[in-house]
């Protein structure tokens, strides 16, 4: 069975720009166009967007995608490397976020403990180069 583009993406469950923007980033093949017709996808052509999908959302980016295509099932261990590396980052990433979050929150009560109407203690704080924010 095979798919023109527009019956691929409804299958796959993206856009028909998404799946030429795979493409152009070498994760999905673009078949040969005929003389006359459109161009016909394999229904192997689903998993595989299906699969970057699901790497997307486990928070791979389209290049890191790209190596693990490359590596497949057979290279466990390569895998596996990849995925701790990239769990790495996601615990540095949060430790981010969660330091950015209590910023924001100290400021949010600086703010909130000054009740002048004349200014904006948050972006009083925010403004001035000597107020340094870690």
């Amino acid at each position: 069975m095979s798919f023109t583009i527009g019956k691929l993406a409804k299958q796959a469950g993206v856009t028909i720009e998404t799946i030429r923007y795979y493409q152009r980033r070498g994760l999905l093949e673009e078949p040969r166009k005929p003389a006359m017709g459109y161009r016909q996808y394999p229904q192997a052509a689903i998993a595989r967007i299906r699969f970057i999908k699901r790497a997307q959302q486990t928070g791979f980016t389209l290049k890191e995608i790209l190596e693990l295509l490359a590596l497949d099932s057979g290279h466990c261990k390569d895998v596996q490397e990849l995925a701790s590396e990239k769990l790495i980052q996601i615990d540095n990433q949060i430790k981010d976020l969660t330091h950015l979050k209590s910023v924001l929150s100290d400021l949010i009560n600086s703010c909130e403990s000054d009740e002048s109407t004349d200014h904006c203690s948050l972006i009083d704080l925010l403004s001035h180069e000597s107020n340094k924010i870690t």
